[in-house]
């Protein structure tokens, strides 16, 4: 029997991107952080010059999945890494994002193979959402290391 596992070791070579909504960037500057603590530390050079990460910046929630589609097209990546918040307000409009925004990053996920980790934060109020973000834990760490532990499977399966 053979056990397919990721680990966090060895990520001198991988290549990661975070796609970042600016829609409520209170949040979602701080996610930002979290992941790229969480990558620092795992050996991962985050300059945005020369580094192994890139950053592309978009309006919104809705536009992350076209934007983490492309980046995954170009075979330059080895997980990528989808960062927003999207916040319930008193019309139907979170209801399309979030879901609009879960079905785009997790078909391109499928559809081009390259791990799109879903960091996106559907909450009802900006407290939760700010919780999530930094002031009880960073969610944005856990997004990093779910690409680690992603591109790292992926690179012991083929």
């Amino acid at each position: 029997m053979t056990v397919f596992e990721g680990n966090f070791a060895n990520t001198a070579d991988y290549r990661f991107a975070i796609v970042i909504a600016r829609f409520n960037d209170l949040v979602t500057d701080k996610l930002v952080s979290g992941c790229q603590d969480c990558f620092k530390r795992h050996g991962v050079n985050t300059d945005p010059e020369g580094g192994q990460v890139d950053y592309a910046w978009v309006p919104g929630c809705f536009e992350v999945s076209l934007v983490a589609r492309k980046l995954a097209e170009t075979g330059r990546y080895d997980a990528i890494v989808c960062l927003g918040a999207v916040i319930r307000g008193h019309t139907p409009h979170f209801d399309y994002v979030a879901s609009e925004v879960s079905k785009g990053i997790a078909a391109t996920s499928i559809q081009t193979g390259v791990p799109t980790i879903f960091g996106v934060l559907t909450t009802d109020t900006m407290q939760q959402a700010l919780e999530r973000a930094g002031i009880k834990s960073n969610l944005g760490w856990s997004y990093a290391m779910n690409a680690l532990e992603m591109a790292s499977l992926m690179k012991t399966i083929r």
